[in-house]
């Protein structure tokens, strides 16, 4: 309740990306000592039977993570480690640093309890990601998620992705491959169903040359018709990938509460939040039935609360994933998901 009543309205005051910087450097500094984290994960963390998974061959304790784009250069894993997630996503991650796209280019859209980015991919580098989770400390799980430089042509995008596999392999616990961000520049050309299916088969040919390979995600776009969806589930079943998380942002503005003019001063990016939970779920439905539940989904996508958590997995999911609605609801929100979802499965 703190969050939502003091903290949330000041950082609401701040443009977006300031508040995020803000909110990193406050939580480095007051999580700083082994003790702190440890008195936070207590008051956070919730335990039970009933919310472990297991999934693409790795143990969950619970099934809610943090999504991509939050915690970008693995800054600040152990720190969030604290709020009772199950798994953190870090990335996207590109093999050189870049500064992404022209600031501002994070917007908040109270009203529909959304955000509308167009971050770019900024990101320090993959080796720099590296370098601090070799000091990881904590034995949740992370994700890696990768994709191209921008200025990297979409011809030669195979070789940025296999930069970030090799340099992330003995860092993360699975690997997203991110084709679906509609903030680079010809990025979303890939999903198409030739070069999509080779460069996975080529990730995939390197994975298997590992002594012991690691899950490799597919992240799509909600955007995809419903004939491009079933193109990725064909691709999926061809390059043996071990699961799609659903959905990305997504381009679409229609039905928002925010006035016309407001979106429109803002342009492009891609659009989080309560306005894409429909669609995402809609995508997850589709692939569970298409592929007769035939891989592990990931849902991400206007996910607030336990019942919109519950929405997901009754649509075919088995893990979810949380961004926006972290930002809105605050730190506790985790927990009353996790809270809310014992209590489905001990009703069932």
């Amino acid at each position: 309740m703190i969050y939502r009543s003091i903290i949330k309205p000041l950082l609401f005051q701040m443009p977006a990306e300031k508040a995020h910087y803000k909110v990193f450097s406050w939580l480095r500094m007051s999580l700083k000592s082994k003790v702190t984290r440890s008195i936070v994960r207590k008051s956070h963390e919730v335990k039970h039977p009933k919310l472990q998974r297991e999934c693409f061959g790795l143990k969950f304790d619970n099934p809610v993570g943090l999504a991509a784009g939050f915690d970008k250069d693995a800054k600040l894993f152990e720190e969030l480690s604290c709020f009772g997630f199950g798994f953190i996503e870090i990335g996207t991650l590109t093999p050189k640093p870049q500064d992404g796209n022209p600031k501002p280019r994070l917007f908040r859209l109270p009203k529909d309890e959304a955000l509308i980015n167009r971050m770019g991919f900024n990101n320090e580098g993959v080796e720099a990601a590296v370098n601090r989770l070799k000091k990881r400390d904590s034995k949740l799980i992370i994700g890696g998620n990768i994709g191209k430089n921008k200025v990297t042509p979409n011809e030669e995008a195979l070789d940025d992705y296999l930069k970030c596999f090799h340099a992330l392999f003995d860092y993360v616990d699975y690997f997203v491959v991110n084709v679906s961000s509609p903030n680079t520049p010809n990025l979303r050309a890939l999903q198409e169903k030739e070069p999509l299916t080779k460069l996975l088969m080529a990730l995939q040919a390197e994975n298997n040359k590992k002594s012991k390979r690691k899950p490799i995600l597919l992240k799509i776009a909600p955007d995809l018709t419903n004939s491009q969806l079933d193109d990725i589930v064909e691709i999926i079943q061809t390059t043996a990938l071990d699961g799609v998380i659903a959905t990305n942002t997504t381009i679409d503005r229609s039905n928002l509460k925010t006035a016309e003019k407001e979106v429109e001063s803002i342009g492009a990016g891609g659009l989080s939040g309560k306005p894409v939970r429909q669609r995402s779920t809609e995508v997850i439905q589709y692939l569970s039935a298409k592929s007769n539940k035939s891989f592990p989904i990931v849902a991400v996508g206007g996910i607030f609360t336990a019942q919109d958590a519950i929405e997901k997995l009754e649509a075919g999911a088995d893990l979810v994933q949380v961004y926006t609605g972290f930002i809105y609801e605050g730190p506790q929100m985790v927990k009353r998901i996790n809270k809310g979802l014992i209590k489905y499965y001990e009703s069932k």
